[in-house]
């Protein structure tokens, strides 16, 4: 979302961006960081601006960024129908969950295990009395993951009724994969905690294979996808999930920024 803002209108100041996002100061300052280390764009005082002559279009003449925003705000609105209220879940880290956990707050009495703060923080901000949320504890990664032992011990003590995992990538023989061999484990505990298994992955993950598998595709008893999947993969992925979910996805333009105050 920062990078489309910055591609449509040259530059995004951080209070506006904490504004629009219901994040803390700090959190849209590390993402900015990170951005900028990817030389994707150029910091500034107060803000970023764009990297003159880097491209904003990928082959289809489109801005990815502005479809993959439609593909996992369809895929996760779809999967914030399947909980019901009273129940305890869990969420993965990842973008796909950070834009699933946006769509929570119409759940009531909903118990959240999460091992992402950026999940986390969103959660805290609704301002639901009825919703408890519990992070696992563990080391950080740059990813604002918590990971390692400590992480894995919590999540194979906890029960939960459904498990939402947002992956990196996924194809026929690897299945589930993350690329970070450290995340793998407790994302593993976490599918092993619930009792029903929903992936969120957008057509960008298919044929995609990190290092470590996180699940197996018969492992998940929901897929939710979106209706840019190409052929072969529905055939596969409806033959070894329980149940594949196809959502249909519109990239609509993003609203404007709050305007900058004087």
């Amino acid at each position: 979302m920062i990078l489309e803002e910055i591609r449509r209108t040259g530059a995004v100041q951080v209070h506006a961006l904490v504004a629009r996002l219901g994040v803390s100061d700090m959190t849209i300052r590390r993402d900015l960081d990170a951005l900028a280390k990817r030389g994707l764009v150029e910091k500034v005082y107060g803000g970023a601006t764009s990297v003159v002559g880097r491209p904003a279009q990928d082959g289809a003449g489109e801005p990815r960024s502005v479809r993959a925003l439609a593909e996992k705000e369809a895929i996760a609105a779809h999967a914030a129908r399947l909980i019901r209220p009273g129940t305890a879940i869990g969420v993965s880290a990842g973008s796909a969950t950070w834009t699933f956990a946006r769509f929570l707050e119409d759940v009531p009495d909903l118990t959240v295990v999460t091992n992402s703060i950026r999940v986390a923080d969103v959660l805290r901000t609704g301002g639901r009395g009825d919703r408890t949320v519990v992070l696992t504890g563990g080391v950080r990664t740059p990813s604002d993951s918590l990971v390692g032992p400590v992480a894995v011990r919590t999540l194979r003590s906890l029960h939960l009724d459904m498990v939402f995992l947002g992956v990196h990538g996924m194809a026929e023989g690897p299945g589930f994969t993350t690329p970070n061999i450290n995340e793998s484990e407790t994302e593993r505990a976490l599918v092993e905690a619930g009792r029903k298994l929903v992936v969120l992955a957008d057509r960008g993950k298919w044929g995609v294979v990190g290092i470590s598998t996180v699940a197996a595709l018969d492992e998940a008893d929901v897929l939710v996808t979106d209706d840019g999947l190409p052929p072969e993969a529905v055939e596969v992925l409806r033959d070894r999930v329980g149940e594949l979910v196809i959502v249909e996805t519109v990239a609509a333009e993003l609203p404007e920024l709050a305007e900058a105050e004087a």
